[in-house]
């Protein structure tokens, strides 16, 4: 254990990356400025060509810094996973989807850890980072890794620390965003720390299990989940009520205590919270529990799409127009705002639903020039122009982007359905409607 210390603490050890996405790109990003030599792996081999050229793909990423890297050699990228046999410290940063059925998929997770066994070496440190259900660390991962011969804890070691990766965030990133580590042996977990001590600027939390770390990760999530459910649902009962839900929440704001605002939306969007809660049910399960206030609070959130297009259906019958046939306007598809990742986004599922009933729709999102759904690429329109914007039977507002001139749309649209109260600031209103 001192051994491979020390070298974390002399910069002498190699630190690998598996997967090259919107967590482990910017990991490995981070590692390399920190002064290490890192390798990135990745089974897309446009993926690893780009950061080879240090052609930046990641929005979170310093295009600059990706460049200096991989001129000063510390950041190298490849497809041949056998190099890890040269490296000290392997980060795993794989997908963890839900299937078709709504279970994890940690099929990534997996492969990745049987695609590294012929190279597995004494003292070498993996890490899992991609989010999970509590017990893949121990249950999936540790036999898996053991079936070499080696023994965790003392052979090699092996902890799980969660990733925080929030897309857009002008103040978090990798570097300064708090880590949470927990190895399977205090041994583990005091390797895993320092690795992470030396390359972030930001405290480390050690807790005494993966299992911990893994459900910490799932709490944070699920905590948004379910009070996101919670002002979606008033959201829908203040437009039954008239009352707008939107003030009640800043008027609620002004409490200096015991309350932290959430605001409603067209769903939940991105790869964590929509997801993460169906770990946590899926794995409640298999002990004979019923996550009955967290399943509440998902088919809220899932049914926020045809909710929105149901408001959508009532603006046009109040100008005598029917949905299908309807010409509607979508601005933004991306998941949040000002950023160009558009997982598990709602906006689409919005555009999908008025689709299906007739309805002609367009979208414009500077930052998704176009997406990909069911085998089907769309495009958005180049210029927000005027043309564009009066020949809308309604706009929507799915994602604030905060490039969008909302004045200028608000003169200019025929009705508005404001799913994000994007148009707070626009003085006009009788052509706004807010969710």
């Amino acid at each position: 254990m001192n051994k491979i210390i020390q070298k974390i603490k002399n910069k002498e050890a190699v630190l690998g990356v598996i997967g090259l996405g919107y967590v482990g790109l910017p990991l490995a990003v981070e590692k390399a400025k920190a002064g290490y030599k890192t390798i990135g792996f990745d089974v897309q081999e446009e993926k690893v060509n780009k950061v080879n050229r240090g052609e930046n793909y990641i929005g979170d990423v310093v295009n600059e810094d990706l460049s200096e890297i991989v001129k000063s050699g510390l950041l190298t990228a490849t497809t041949e996973i056998s190099q890890v046999a040269g490296a000290d410290c392997v980060c795993i940063c794989v997908p963890t989807p839900l299937d078709r059925h709504q279970q994890p998929d940690i099929s990534y997770v997996k492969a990745s850890a049987e695609s590294i066994l012929p190279y597995m070496h004494k003292g070498i440190l993996i890490v899992l980072e991609s989010t999970t259900y509590p017990g893949t660390t121990e249950e999936l991962l540790r036999p898996i890794l053991e079936s070499t011969g080696m023994k965790c804890g003392e052979d090699f070691y092996l902890a799980f620390s969660p990733e925080r990766v929030d897309p857009g965030n002008l103040i978090y990133k990798t570097k300064n965003t708090p880590k949470v580590v927990g190895g399977v042996t205090a041994k583990c977990t005091e390797v895993a720390a320092a690795l992470y001590e030396a390359i972030l600027e930001a405290p480390i939390k050690q807790v005494s299990s993966p299992a911990i770390a893994e459900m910490e990760k799932i709490l944070e999530n699920t905590y948004r989940n379910v009070n996101i459910g919670l002002i979606n649902e008033l959201a829908m009962l203040c437009e039954k009520m008239d009352i707008n839900i939107w003030e009640v929440i800043e008027a609620a704001k002004s409490k200096p205590y015991g309350f932290q605002a959430f605001y409603p939306g067209p769903g939940l969007g991105g790869h964590c919270i929509p997801l993460d809660p169906y770990y946590l049910s899926w794995k409640a399960r298999e002990y004979g529990f019923h996550t009955s206030m967290i399943e509440s609070s998902m088919m809220i959130n899932d049914r926020m799409p045809a909710y929105c297009v149901e408001r959508i259906m009532k603006l046009l019958n109040k100008s005598a127009k029917a949905l299908n046939g309807a010409r509607i306007l979508a601005l933004g598809v991306a998941y949040k705002q000002d950023i160009e990742d558009y997982r598990e986004s709602p906006a689409i599922r919005v555009i999908d639903e008025l689709e299906k009933l007739g309805a002609k729709v367009k979208y414009f999102d500077s930052f998704v020039p176009e997406y990909e759904e069911s085998g089907i690429v769309k495009k958005s329109e180049l210029v927000l122009t005027t043309s564009l914007i009066q020949e809308a039977d309604v706009v929507v507002i799915t994602t604030a982007h905060t490039t969008v001139d909302y004045e200028y749309v608000q003169k200019q649209a025929r009705v508005i359905f404001d799913t994000k109260n994007a148009m707070k600031d626009v003085k006009m209103r009788d052509n706004i409607e807010l969710l």
